[in-house]
């Protein structure tokens, strides 16, 4: 028996022919969906990159209890599993977050393992340009914006060194896979796991790809969108969509190389293939580029999957039933007849291959310290944080590490260990508060002129799903997301469905209290209302009442008051208050929108902290 699981990175399924799209030149993925089975309602779990790769190989939900960081000693992994019942294992990637601090324990599950250099700011190649340029930020508290720009500076150098399509990353990660299936198709009890970044951004292609989607786009190099509301203007968004849509067909390009091999070597007749991604992104939709920092729309959640499964004659259908990423590991163990250990809550996907019969009633996912989602197919909700201050929050974990750093000292000054979680097999386990909603950087300013009064600001204040409020969509009949609902009975079962989730996951108690949801009861129609009340309730009693505000404007304001240092906040509403009173004049004339706060940044922020202030009261002001 063997296997290969085929991932590409941030998939939007929207944009692939099988799933309906029209416009994107995606040829090979058609004829994949014709030698596989299409799943339509596929979710992803726990996000981004690497929270969804422990979900890979631990068939468990990751984001309730930890963020972005590296398998733990208690963890099973399944193609450790595979490996030690005999399986050989072996994976091929240019993934580089394997081999950063928070990824840093994955690849060695595997029997053997090759990595391909220079994505995403890789920190590959030097050139005498790039220690030429070496300057100290001006800000350096401002950690998250400095270390973005080496990414891009970084980016830019590795590029150079991508001399025609067979050099670039995606290409030698597909060429690496071909050469193991070349040596090894006769050989049996192998799995495979090829993984490609693209078209994770930067949308980087050769021109042949670019040229299939030809715009007006006049500017710079500019194919690496922010994260961020969209800002820019119609040409430039075209040119962005048409830059991963050329990357998404090199893409497929080179999926339908692998495919030649499939049918060269007959593997359809003795392999199972399954090709995944692990979450999709944003190209506008609901006004919002990439993922993470807006909440978990359909089209970052709902990710395309394909199965081809040698033991049933089943190609080129389409299956119905609810699935998510944790099925995949138990899926594969399944397959090569390993058992499934207990702790994994993924379902073996045999029955839903064979006859769509449904094996999961809902599927839960989410970002860690973000809003928790879950769906049963016909409704999501998405339970944002009940209080700003978007706690109590922690990491429980034994490998204290983020995304491209360890833990830092004071990170862990607070740090105590905690009772064991069923699933940690009796090993009590670091219970860390947390200080940042990714895990990737310390995203923390100071912004006051006056240090006594200078407030640590963390990225738990800029980025906090609070800010986006509760949401609940008929995705049935409303699969964009265009409306929230508000339908008492339909979110009351959704919020009842979601702390029957929690429970089923070990949510830590303090999860329930975040997001303002009682643990030990069922939730009551008049639960709901009285969180309703609370929100409407909300308001700023600094502005007068007889003004209406924009929900956007209202988020924002929440936002800018975060960056207020506590001493000075009450004398800067005031501030604010006098200023917005003026901007709307007379009460009910005007509504107070979004614009207006943000107007009003120079009155209450520094001058260096202006235009990132604005930026992050931008993000929590943006509303579907």
């Amino acid at each position: 028996m063997k296997a290969v699981m085929l991932m590409f990175d941030s998939l939007n399924r929207t944009l692939l022919a099988p799933y309906g799209c029209t416009w994107t030149k995606t040829p090979n993925f058609r004829r994949l969906a014709e030698k596989t089975i299409r799943f339509d309602n596929c979710y992803a779990g726990s996000l981004p990159c690497i929270p969804a790769r422990r979900e890979l190989h631990t068939g468990r939900y990751n984001f309730l209890h930890r963020s972005w960081g590296p398998l733990e000693p208690f963890d099973d992994s399944m193609p450790e599993l595979l490996r030690k019942d005999g399986i050989y294992t072996h994976l091929i990637t240019d993934h580089i977050h394997y081999f950063e601090d928070g990824g840093a324990t994955y690849h060695n599950r595997y029997s053997s393992w090759e990595i391909i250099r220079g994505q995403e700011g890789d920190h590959w190649k030097v050139t005498p340009e790039l220690l030429q340029n070496r300057a100290a930020p001006q800000n350096p508290e401002a950690v998250y914006f400095e270390s973005t720009g080496n990414l891009h500076k970084h980016d830019a150098v590795n590029r150079t060194f991508f001399t025609g399509e067979e050099k670039t990353p995606l290409a030698q990660t597909f060429t690496a896979a071909m050469e193991f299936m070349d040596r090894n198709h006769g050989e049996d009890n192998w799995f495979l796991q090829i993984e490609c970044f693209d078209p994770h951004e930067p949308f980087c292609a050769p021109e042949k790809y670019q040229a299939l989607y030809p715009d007006d786009y006049q500017g710079p190099l500019f194919d690496w969108p922010p994260y961020h509301h969209v800002t820019e203007d119609s040409t430039t968004v075209e040119h962005l969509r048409n830059s991963y849509a050329a990357l998404l067909s090199m893409c497929d390009a080179w999926l339908g190389k692998f495919l030649d091999k499939m049918d060269e070597y007959q593997l359809w007749d003795d392999t199972l293939l399954i090709v995944n991604t692990d979450h999709g992104y944003l190209l506008g939709e609901h006004g919002w580029w990439s993922k993470i920092v807006m909440p978990c729309y359909d089209e970052i959640v709902h990710i395309p999957l394909f199965i081809h499964d040698p033991r049933y004659a089943k190609d080129g259908e389409i299956r119905k039933a609810l699935i998510q990423t944790i099925d995949l590991p138990a899926t594969l163990l399944d397959y090569f007849h390993v058992p499934v250990p207990p702790n994994m809550q993924g379902k073996p996907l045999a029955p839903v291959i064979q006859e769509d019969l449904p094996v999961r009633d809902y599927a839960l996912f989410g970002i860690h310290g973000a809003h928790v989602n879950i769906t049963d197919g016909e409704y999501i909700y998405m339970k944002a944080p009940a209080g700003q201050k978007n706690g109590p929050l922690f990491e429980y974990t034994l490998m204290p590490a983020h995304m491209r750093c360890l833990f830092t000292v004071d990170d862990l000054q607070n740090a105590a260990l905690t009772n064991p979680f069923g699933f940690t097999k009796g090993c009590p386990v670091l219970k860390i508060p947390k200080k940042n909603n990714f895990g990737s950087a310390d995203f923390s300013f100071l912004l006051s002129d006056n240090k006594n009064s200078s407030r640590r600001i963390d990225n738990n204040d800029l980025l906090n799903a609070a800010n986006f409020g509760d949401k609940l969509f008929d995705i049935k009949n409303d699969p964009h997301q265009e409306k929230e609902l508000n339908d008492i009975a339909a979110e009351t079962r959704m919020a009842n469905l979601l702390v029957r989730a929690m429970r089923e996951n070990e949510a830590p108690d303090e999860q329930y209290e975040r997001i303002g949801l009682q643990k030990d009861r069922p939730v009551t129609e008049d639960d709901i209302r009285t969180i309703h009340e609370a929100i409407k309730n909300n308001r700023f009693q600094l502005i007068p009442d007889a003004y209406d505000w924009d929900r956007s404007a209202v988020n924002a304001y929440k936002a800018l008051l975060m960056f207020i240092p506590e001493p000075e906040r009450e004398k800067a509403s005031r501030r604010i208050a006098s200023a917005l009173t003026a901007a709307a004049g007379k009460p009910g004339k005007r509504n107070i929108d979004f614009t207006m706060v943000n107007a009003i940044v120079p009155l209450v922020i520094p001058e260096q902290y202006r235009a990132m202030v604005s930026y992050f009261i931008g993000l929590a002001g943006k509303v579907a």
